[in-house]
């Protein structure tokens, strides 16, 4: 199933963030974690201010952004994060996001997103969960390209993470109609796309960029009771009770959820690697296309990862978004 031998490391389904954390200084690393007002982007950015890294809360809403700052404030390190207004379904909100930021960056968390119960679109007419989930973190991470790679000049490397799901495994991406102008509109499809969009995101990025000292992987945190979930269809619903009750799923805890995304940010087996699909702390295994999820949880697609896709993703998204802003948009 793979053409080389997986990255392991110590961790699995069970370690909590804080236990990939335990005994690591952060002082010095400035990191952005976006949807962090509220569960895994909350938990991640509580231990990575916890490790000493300067943490900035890039969120929709300010308000729940400030009480996990104060609340990480009041901890044990009381290393107070930034709260910073990011709009990912907004082209505007992320340009003014990159443009305000100054300095080196050392960590990007791609971690935001959102799920919906029906079809919704963003003033462009593009489809809301590939807007949000992946247009607007590619924009985010195109932006603050110049910032990782002065981090990554600074710290010998810089990393993004990019937050994906077993979602993937249902749909690769519809290049004949990324938002859904013509087939029958499906929550779940759409996510899945958003999410394998997310997948291959890292692989173009690390292909790009490596040579600036910055990689990208992606990881799937497994399945968290979080506010994600309160747009699921009943479809969705069924399909996770059903997996639950056959024992190939899980719930995890919130803790538990964020240790991938920390494992991908920190640990060294995957600090000068990118382009991965990582799953209960470890590199998962490539599954075909007409794999079925039931049976392989914690596999990754090959569409997924496949490198022609994603470089012909990452010039349609840099189009859609050079129309969006209405001038040049190159990265």
């Amino acid at each position: 199933m793979d053409a080389h031998d997986l990255i392991t490391t110590p961790f699995t389904a069970f370690s909590t963030a804080d236990e990939v954390l335990r005994g690591v200084d952060l002082a010095g690393v400035r990191a952005v974690v976006t949807g962090a007002s509220s569960g895994l982007g909350a938990e991640t950015a509580r231990v990575l201010a916890a490790a000493g890294a300067d943490v900035t809360l890039a969120v929709r809403d300010t308000g729940a952004g400030e009480v996990v700052a104060e609340r990480v404030a009041k901890s044990a390190v009381g290393v107070r994060p930034r709260v910073v207004r990011l709009d990912l379904a907004d082209s505007a909100s992320v340009a003014d996001f990159v443009d305000t930021w100054v300095g080196p960056l050392h960590l990007l968390i791609n971690n935001a997103g959102v799920v919906t119960g029906g079809l919704e679109r963003t003033r462009e007419g593009w489809e809301l969960q590939f807007a949000t989930n992946h247009l607007g973190h590619f924009a985010l991470a195109t932006g603050l390209r110049g910032a990782l790679a002065r981090g990554a000049a600074e710290r010998d490397g810089a990393r993004i993470v990019a937050v994906s799901s077993t979602a993937h495994m249902r749909a690769g991406i519809d290049f004949d109609d990324l938002h859904f102008e013509r087939r029958t509109y499906h929550p779940q499809l759409a996510y899945a796309q958003s999410k394998t969009a997310n997948s291959l995101f890292a692989v173009e990025a690390t292909r790009r960029w490596a040579a600036d000292g910055i990689v990208a992987n992606a990881v799937n945190p497994g399945g968290v009771a979080t506010g994600l979930q309160r747009n699921f269809t009943p479809e969705q619903k069924a399909s996770l009770d059903a997996a639950e009750a056959a024992g190939t799923f899980t719930y995890k805890t919130v803790e538990q959820g964020a240790a991938t995304s920390i494992v991908a940010a920190v640990a060294p087996q995957f600090a000068h690697t990118g382009g991965h699909y990582l799953d209960d702390g470890q590199e998962a295994y490539t599954v075909p296309n007409d794999a079925e999820l039931a049976r392989h949880p914690h596999g990754v697609k090959q569409w997924a990862l496949d490198p022609a896709t994603a470089e012909r993703l990452w010039a349609v998204s840099t189009e859609l978004l050079r129309r969006a802003v209405g001038g040049e948009f190159s990265r």
